[in-house]
């Protein structure tokens, strides 16, 4: 048969996280004098210094509130332009100087470009698909 949690009503638990913050005592100590388990009162210190720091925040301001947002959409549009650059074919992520695009990625063909280019025995680094000028400008 399973064994069954304690529940422990919300009064215990805030005297308990009380006297371990006011105190100088050990957790384990405060958890034997309460006899429940040292991490079970370590988590509800935890959840409360988490509580009460959010609730010690002081309102965002309107100035600082539309910086935020600015922000926020900036992010969000580098966000997209780095989905775009990983997505896009391996010569193209070489064309964009000082963007790096994530540790590890080379410029190495896939699979499928591998493939195309034995097809139409291309050197690597050559793209069929662009004319002879814009491929000298890619490199």
């Amino acid at each position: 048969m399973a064994k069954r949690r304690k529940q422990f009503a919300p009064e215990f638990k805030e005297e308990a996280v009380r006297m371990m913050l006011e105190s100088d005592r050990t957790v384990a100590s405060v958890a034997r004098e309460f006899d429940i388990n040292a991490s079970t009162l370590s988590n509800w210190v935890n959840r409360h210094r988490i509580t009460s720091a959010q609730d010690k925040q002081p309102p965002v301001s309107g100035p600082e509130r539309a910086r935020i947002r600015e922000r926020e959409q900036e992010n969000a549009e580098l966000h997209e332009k780095l989905i775009f650059l990983k997505r896009s074919p391996w010569p193209f992520r070489d064309a964009t100087p000082g963007v790096k695009i994530g540790a590890g990625c080379s410029p190495t063909p896939t699979p499928h470009e591998t493939a195309l280019m034995s097809q139409k025995s291309l050197a690597p680094g050559e793209d069929s698909r662009l004319g002879g000028s814009a491929e000298r400008a890619l490199r």
